[in-house]
């Protein structure tokens, strides 16, 4: 004897209704956090903000793991390295350093191992990061044997002047009198020996390179006592000759030119630019959620998937109540 309709009714919306609560998605969706972080701040008087950072995830990729501050001084740390930030110029793009072991117009600071950083980068930082073009690295006490004057592969480099400063001018500060009052001996002069390309001539005291020319002031590597550095951020010549000088490092920056579009839809949505710590791409950091582009777009998805979350939870709860309804009507 068949069983009656209304069983076998009963059956198959029951399976349904299994179906159905084994199919439903869970009550929640998980979504990305990220802690809310405040990517602009201070050191000192010195405003950190983007492209630097002094919290990790802040600031581009290619100036990461750059400046810390230590003791309220801004430090900028390279593998050549620790410097003194003395200014950051958001509007011209550069940074002021100072070396402690430079040696400037007033006192010399050499030893026979080398005195001073130099200025080293990392060749993955180099296409965002490098000193400026007049900016002037003067090597002081190279030895006959310095890369400098053996020539590097294919080329020799020669000594000149860099945005109208140059040895001639270095050597006429009273810091050289003082160190050879000092030390007793008499001094080269600005050309050295018209051989001091070979190894047996004697080298110039100074020779002044553009950051271009060599890519690296390894004061050590290139058998240097010393160095000193300046810029100039005027085209004109400095009144009172290098005693007139700016000393330090000037440093610029560059970002790619898409980079720029980017950060600024971010911060107009809100954001804050910054970087993926794993693949670092630029991310715009919107509070409790990244963006591969801006805030308004990611707002506009957590919406979108909450309600795509939603339907399926509202179409198993009609479900329910549909079977509900035909389970009452059969008894």
């Amino acid at each position: 004897m068949a069983p009656p309709r209304r069983y076998l009714a009963a059956s198959a919306l029951l399976a349904l209704l299994c179906a159905c609560a084994t199919t439903a998605p869970p009550a929640s969706v998980a979504s990305a956090s990220v802690p809310i972080t405040t990517c602009r701040s201070f050191c000192g008087n010195i405003t950190v903000d983007y492209p630097f950072a002094l919290h990790p995830g802040c600031g581009h990729a290619g100036l990461r793991d750059l400046l810390f501050c230590i003791n309220g001084a801004l430090m900028l740390h390279l593998p050549s390295g620790s410097y003194r930030v003395l200014d950051v110029d958001y509007a011209y793009r550069g940074l002021t350093l100072h070396d402690p072991a430079m040696s400037d117009c007033r006192a010399l600071d050499l030893t026979p191992a080398g005195r001073g950083n130099g200025f080293v980068l990392e060749p993955w930082r180099e296409p965002y990061l490098s000193p400026d073009p007049d900016n002037v690295f003067l090597l002081l006490g190279c030895r006959a044997t310095s890369p400098l004057f053996q020539g590097f592969p294919d080329r020799h480099l020669p000594c000149r002047n860099v945005s109208g400063m140059g040895c001639d001018d270095y050597l006429g500060c009273v810091a050289w009198d003082d160190y050879y009052a000092g030390a007793g001996g008499g001094r080269r002069g600005p050309s050295g020996d018209a051989a001091y390309g070979t190894a047996t001539g004697q080298p110039p005291e100074c020779c002044a390179v553009p950051w271009a020319a060599i890519r690296a002031v390894n004061v050590s590597r290139l058998e240097c006592e010393g160095y000193s550095s300046a810029y100039s951020l005027a085209p004109v010549r400095a009144q009172g000759g290098a005693a007139g000088w700016a000393y330090g490092i000037r440093v610029s920056w560059t970002l790619p030119e898409s980079n720029r579009g980017f950060c600024g839809a971010c911060r107009a949505t809100g954001g804050a630019c910054g970087h993926d710590m794993e693949s670092h791409a630029d991310v715009c950091l919107c509070g409790d959620w990244n963006s591969t582009s801006n805030c308004d777009s990611s707002a506009d998805a957590a919406r979108s998937g909450a309600a795509d979350a939603d339907t399926p939870r509202a179409v198993a709860a009609l479900s329910w109540a549909i079977l509900a309804s035909g389970l009452t009507s059969l008894w």
